[in-house]
């Protein structure tokens, strides 16, 4: 698959009669069904909207379902399966380069930079992209942020990918679900996973966690709430309240302590331990994953696309606008800081 505009452009044709449509019940409140692109603590504030009760002070019920993958979350949407997907934007932007009619729309951004982790099966005490030379390093899917960012900073650091023992054999054939299974059965030394499951596997395995790749690649617009346009325009107000409320998630975590942020997110990942779940919302802490204005910016929009045209998987670039619409996004923002 060279990228996912063909698969979905096709879809389209094929759902454009399929609406979706959120449900209100007799007292008011109104299900939102959302598919997110996978279930990590790298989403901590929407699963402290949800947990906190900020989603039932808007009046809204979370009807949650997982992708497994930005191109599933994206078919979601455009089926009607879904209302709102949490995933990357290149998933829009791939759409609207397909010409979709009924496009998707991003309308508020949750994390700022990649959310993975570079999991070893050796300990690397002084680790650097250098490391990588000459070994197999399972990346994500092919088209998707994950591999795309990763391609990008082993570009930047001025190294060659391929399978030479002077290059960096980067696996991008493996499906985002199956990397930890797969990275556990075969040979490769390097994969890149998302909390908790990189410390899950770590403690499992006695495997290390040696870098975050957000903080080698930068800021970008990693992870957003997308929809169709067609439900933008129709439930723009149910759009600024599930925003709002998990702008109140991100707010909470800023102040919030250890024990408080434990309880807060911890449901919503049940047969995780107490240990991984704080050390992964450390983690993100410390790497700066989450936006503080949910309003994505041209600028980390640009960045985005420089790592879509590196990685070969963005012909045109397209317009901000066309992907973009940050009106819910600057309320919300003003709602809470002004």
């Amino acid at each position: 698959m060279k990228k996912l505009c063909i698969l979905l452009a096709l879809m389209l044709g094929v759902v454009s009669i399929t609406f979706a449509g959120c449900s209100q019940s007799n007292n008011g409140i109104t299900t939102v069904k959302v598919n997110e692109v996978t279930h990590s603590i790298f989403y901590a504030p929407f699963y402290v909207a949800m947990n906190n009760g900020y989603f039932a002070d808007e009046k809204i019920e979370i009807e949650l379902t997982n992708g497994g993958g930005a191109d599933a979350s994206m078919s979601a949407i455009l089926s009607g399966d879904a209302d709102i997907g949490l995933m990357g934007p290149e998933a829009s932007i791939y759409v609207v380069e397909g010409e979709a009619k009924d496009k998707p729309v991003v309308f508020g951004q949750l994390t700022k930079r990649d959310g993975s982790f570079i999991v070893a099966k050796n300990p690397y005490p002084n680790f650097t992209l250098n490391d990588l030379v000459g070994h197999e390093i399972i990346g994500g899917r092919q088209g998707g942020v994950p591999a795309m960012t990763l391609e990008y900073c082993i570009k930047n650091a001025g190294l060659e990918i391929g399978t030479g023992v002077n290059e960096v054999n980067l696996n991008t054939s493996v499906a985002f679900a199956n990397t930890a299974s797969v990275f556990e059965t075969t040979d490769a030394e390097f994969c890149t996973l998302f909390e908790p499951t990189a410390s899950e596997l770590c403690a499992s395995k006695g495997y290390y966690i040696v870098a975050s790749v957000g903080l080698v690649s930068g800021e970008v617009p990693y992870t957003c709430f997308q929809t169709k346009q067609s439900f933008y325009t129709e439930n723009e107000y149910l759009c600024e309240r599930f925003l709002r409320a998990v702008y109140r998630g991100y707010r909470f975590l800023l102040t919030a302590s250890v024990d408080e942020i434990y309880t807060a997110v911890s449901p919503s990942f049940a047969g995780v331990s107490r240990e991984s779940i704080i050390t992964s919302i450390n983690s993100y802490i410390q790497s700066d994953a989450w936006v503080n204005n949910p309003a994505m910016t041209q600028t980390a929009f640009n960045a985005l696309q420089d790592i879509m045209q590196t990685a070969g998987y963005l012909e045109q670039r397209v317009e901000f606008a066309s992907v973009v619409d940050n009106i819910i996004a600057n309320k919300v923002y003003n709602y809470f800081n002004f």
